[in-house]
């Protein structure tokens, strides 16, 4: 876990080049992805449920069947990294964060979007322990507070956007934070007392609900944000046209037609994946600005 006192946290620009750099260095130590590759990588980045393995090989399953080859999932412990290797053009497509899209949306090309409870959006919650008496954002002054990954929109991006349009920082308003790197961790932080609060992406602990009654019973909401663009699948603006790519938008969006692609979207309590705009995140784009003024 990271963890971080009172100190002033960089700008969304040092992060921007920590990450354009970060891929640069894949890029050159790797060969990009090409079209006559035969299997296809997905990366898949900590927003997704993945410590489940009959959820993950039936996703690989319907994928390969669909796209009519191989596919492999590749997974990382960062937003960070899965960005960079889908950036620099290491995999043909990732399940992101509408966070990191946003920041890079010129360079990438929206595939298809989840849809949940009957619309491609989603809410970050804070949480806090079920039996604390805290009510509100403002009764988390001073706390221990776990967010999710420095590139989380649910995760983090929300409740900075929120500190920063009362002129706060993260450093000033809590006594500190860490970084689960998992949003699962995040509810398992707060549910243990690890953190006194957390910032949490709201599909995840919804579903927990179901799947981890007991752990997410300890704890509960005080905050649910706006609703956002559910974190997308994208691709790398120059592969927008690869064969392989044009069938997996069709396997997602057809997903829920098909007998595997309906086992994925159970296990994912998901309606199925839409064609969506890049208008749908103009709103976590306007929280990154917000965030970029205040500094």
């Amino acid at each position: 876990m990271e963890i971080s006192g009172r100190r002033r946290s960089a700008g969304l620009s040092r992060r921007d080049v920590s990450l354009a750099l970060a891929a640069s260095l894949l890029a050159a130590s790797s060969v990009t992805v090409r079209a006559d590759e035969t299997t296809f990588k997905f990366g898949l980045t900590p927003v997704f449920l993945t410590s489940d393995l009959e959820l993950l090989g039936h996703l690989r399953k319907y994928l390969s069947g669909r796209i009519g080859g191989p596919v492999e999932l590749v997974m990382r412990r960062t937003y960070q990294e899965i960005t960079a290797l889908l950036v620099s053009g290491q995999i043909q497509s990732a399940w992101i964060c509408g966070y990191p899209y946003v920041q890079y949306r010129e360079r990438l090309d929206l595939v298809a979007t989840p849809s949940w409870q009957g619309k491609p959006l989603y809410q970050s919650y804070l949480i806090v322990p079920s039996d604390r008496a805290a009510s509100n954002w403002r009764d988390l002054r001073g706390d221990i507070h776990a967010f999710s990954d420095p590139d989380s929109n649910s995760g983090f991006l929300v409740t900075r956007t929120l500190l920063a349009e009362h002129r706060m920082m993260p450093e000033e308003f809590f006594a500190r934070h860490f970084f689960t790197y998992g949003h699962r961790n995040v509810v398992r932080a707060v549910a243990s007392r690890l953190a006194q609060s957390g910032s949490v992406d709201g599909y995840v602990w919804e579903v927990m609900r179901e799947t981890e009654p007991d752990l997410v019973a300890r704890t509960k909401i005080v905050r649910r944000s706006e609703w956002l663009g559910f974190p997308p699948i994208a691709a790398p603006k120059f592969l927008a046209d690869e064969p392989a790519l044009v069938r997996l938008r069709k396997a997602l969006v057809s997903m829920a037609d098909d007998p595997d692609g309906k086992k994925v979207l159970k296990l994912l309590r998901l309606d199925g994946f839409v064609v969506t705009e890049p208008s749908l995140f103009d709103t976590i784009a306007a929280k990154v600005e917000t965030v970029r003024r205040f500094g």
